[in-house]
């Protein structure tokens, strides 16, 4: 009886490897995605989300990723991170060991980014987020990291930049507002450096905590009379700070937030009071930029997201997209086809090392050293300014669209 129960058991140990292998065994690639869809960010969440459909999309209208000949269509498998760090890894770790996923798509913020980064290199699992921003997601050199958007501390100077060398009167002082998180902070000690670099006074330079009670705060800044007031924050507290100075008859010269002021979310919150707001980003459908690859130019996505969501396309949906001709391109060289293996995945990690190409996003290049190790290195900021209710480009000389418009009529005169 026992030989018979340990022959059973060990038929079944059979049949159940040889149903797991016959799973394994498709003709599509199996892409993970973590992204906010719910929670405090879930508005950036749904963004990154049109941008990666866009690519599955995309892809699968041309026939899937040719290798070696043949087309391999792709399948997105979603992870709601409900915009917490523990729920990103958990997440995380129920797509690579039960959905067997190829590579994963990574998520909207820069917290969740740090939670998942470690899941990855602990199961070799090759990921790109086109949003998260953080430059503490870049010095701790993941091995199986990578991003499509810069990191945030390089961004912001434009707008600054922009601010500070060409516009009449020129301004003399700052006031900088942060939210206490692993992007914004970061974003507003761009603002302070870039700031300080161009000879701007900074009035008052403040860190709170994300979701409090911003009144007070602004408040205070109202009474120093800066002629700029700076916001290092997503969209979301941007607008309540906007409200916020609106109702104090807060009059600043220029407002500058960043990240989220080309959103659709932004716009519907704000109204017609996102006029005369600065921003920066790294993408626009006016570019200058011709592509092989599945989007010809920058219009050609813009109309492509316009057609599918009935939203203008910021730079977030299309870096997310841009992760997704990534890993594209990467499987290619390689001519790996699904499902990836170990070895695969690995050499995969050195595909994209070595990748160099002009997408219409613009340029996609990895860097393999120094404190941006696997961010994009070929991607420069452009400054935004709403006006008549449309964002351009109004920085610097060489992108410029139309001229900036400054000084901001106060809340009264508008």
């Amino acid at each position: 009886m026992k030989r018979l129960g340990i022959f059973a058991l060990i038929t079944v140990a059979i049949l159940m490897v040889g149903y797991a292998q016959a799973q394994e065994k498709r003709d599509f690639f199996k892409v993970g995605v973590v992204t906010s869809l719910s929670g405090e960010l879930a508005f950036g969440g749904t963004v990154t989300k049109r941008g990666y459909d866009m690519w599955e999309d995309a892809v699968n209208a041309a026939g899937g990723i040719d290798i070696a000949g043949k087309k391999y269509k792709v399948k997105l498998v979603y992870a709601d991170d409900q915009s917490t760090p523990a729920t990103a890894a958990v997440g995380t770790e129920r797509l690579i060991t039960q959905e067997k996923v190829d590579f994963i798509l990574g998520p909207y913020a820069s917290g969740p980014t740090l939670a998942l980064a470690p899941i990855c290199e602990k199961y070799k699992m090759p990921h790109i987020t086109g949003s998260a921003e953080s430059p503490l997601i870049w010095v701790k050199k993941f091995k199986y990291t990578f991003g499509t958007i810069p990191p945030v501390n390089l961004g912001p100077r434009s707008a600054i930049q922009t601010l500070a060398q060409d516009v009449t009167p020129k301004p003399q002082s700052i006031a900088i507002l942060g939210i206490d998180d692993a992007f914004s902070k970061f974003s507003a000690e761009a603002m302070k450096a870039a700031a300080e670099k161009a000879g701007l006074k900074v009035l008052k330079y403040e860190i709170v905590p994300e979701g409090s009670d911003y009144t007070p705060s602004v408040t205070a800044i109202k009474s120093l009379k800066p002629d700029i007031f700076a916001m290092g924050n997503h969209e979301k507290a941007a607008i309540e700070m906007i409200k916020i100075a609106k109702e104090l008859k807060f009059n600043p010269k220029a407002y500058v937030q960043h990240y989220g002021m080309s959103t659709p979310d932004f716009r519907k919150g704000l109204g017609k009071d996102m006029e005369y707001v600065y921003g920066i980003s790294y993408w626009t459908e006016n570019m200058k930029i011709q592509s092989s690859g599945l989007f010809k130019n920058p219009k050609e996505y813009a109309d492509a997201i316009r057609k599918k969501f009935n939203v203008d396309p910021d730079y977030t949906e299309a870096g997310c997209t841009g992760a997704g001709l990534a890993f594209q391109e990467a499987v290619r060289a390689i001519k790996a086809a699904p499902p990836l293996t170990d070895a695969q995945k690995d050499a995969l990690i050195g595909a994209l090392e070595k990748l160099d190409i002009v997408t219409f996003y613009g340029r996609i290049k990895f860097a393999t050293e120094g404190d941006f190790y696997h961010s994009n290195a070929g991607l420069e900021s452009v400054t935004l300014q709403y006006q008549g209710g449309k964002l351009v480009e109004v920085g610097p000389p060489k992108t410029r669209v139309a001229a900036p418009k400054y000084p901001a009529p106060t809340w009264d005169k508008r």
